[in-house]
């Protein structure tokens, strides 16, 4: 689903990432942990269009999208989550749904200020459509809220739900468990595993060891801006290299 070859950034005399190679596989829930300053986040930005690598390349499935705008790489069914919450505040709980299903929209500029009938209905499907991905948040209760209103929890399962209104192949979550409290973490562990047997390929960095070894088949680690270790939960708990990276050798 997802390729990452030899990616290599640098800011000026700083190596961010250093030949980052891996691969995400179809319907998988992969995790991207390392210190802090490993270079997780930067990758993120990398394959989501917010930075231009230095060298290497990004593929979704067969196609090259490297360096292509954020907003081309949503409508190729790539969406990410952020690790402070990007919601619009005066906006209602589904108001902000409806926004992430901007890319699939239709209707153009004359139409929507006319109201004609295709505006219409477009708009009505939207909103219907919007619904279905609060409920799947368990957030339909909550619809008509503005989203600044939002406990910091449910403001984080909306920004998951905006971003699966766009209808991705593959998700990007960066921290979602950030800030969360251990009922919320368990729910959102849960939310995940139901995105990826949606048929969503789920890419998460995330601090949470438990939550990334409870979900994650497959984890990626990074430190000081190259990949020290990949393979499944246990291979990782038990590299002494990756040991070594979070707390020091004697």
């Amino acid at each position: 689903m997802l390729r990452i070859d030899s990616v290599t950034k640098v800011f000026g005399g700083l190596t961010a990432l250093d030949h980052v190679s891996f691969d995400v596989a179809e319907g998988s829930i992969t995790g991207i942990i390392g210190p802090n300053g490993a270079g997780k986040t930067t990758l993120f930005n990398i394959v989501t269009g917010l930075y231009a690598q230095t060298s290497g390349e990004v593929f979704l499935g067969e196609k090259n999208i490297s360096f292509r705008k954020t907003e081309e790489l949503a409508s190729l069914g790539l969406v990410r989550t952020f690790q402070n919450i990007e919601l619009f505040g005066r906006m209602t709980v589904l108001e902000n749904v409806m926004v992430g299903m901007h890319t699939g929209t239709r209707s153009g500029i004359l139409s929507c200020a006319l109201k004609l009938p295709g505006h219409l209905r477009e708009e009505k499907s939207i909103r219907e459509q919007s619904m279905e991905w609060l409920r799947f948040t368990r957030l339909e209760d909550l619809a008509d809220t503005a989203a600044e209103n939002l406990p910091f929890g449910k403001g984080r399962l909306l920004e998951i739900a905006r971003a699966l209104a766009a209808r991705p192949k593959i998700i990007l979550m960066d921290e979602p468990a950030a800030g969360l409290n251990s009922r919320e973490t368990l729910e959102l562990a849960s939310l995940i595993s139901k995105i990826r047997d949606f048929g969503i390929t789920v890419v998460l960095v995330e601090h949470d060891m438990d939550l990334v070894m409870d979900i994650c088949e497959h984890i990626v680690v990074l430190n000081l801006g190259k990949k020290l270790a990949e393979g499944k939960p246990a291979e990782i708990q038990d590299n002494p290299e990756v040991i070594a990276a979070y707390l020091g050798t004697d």
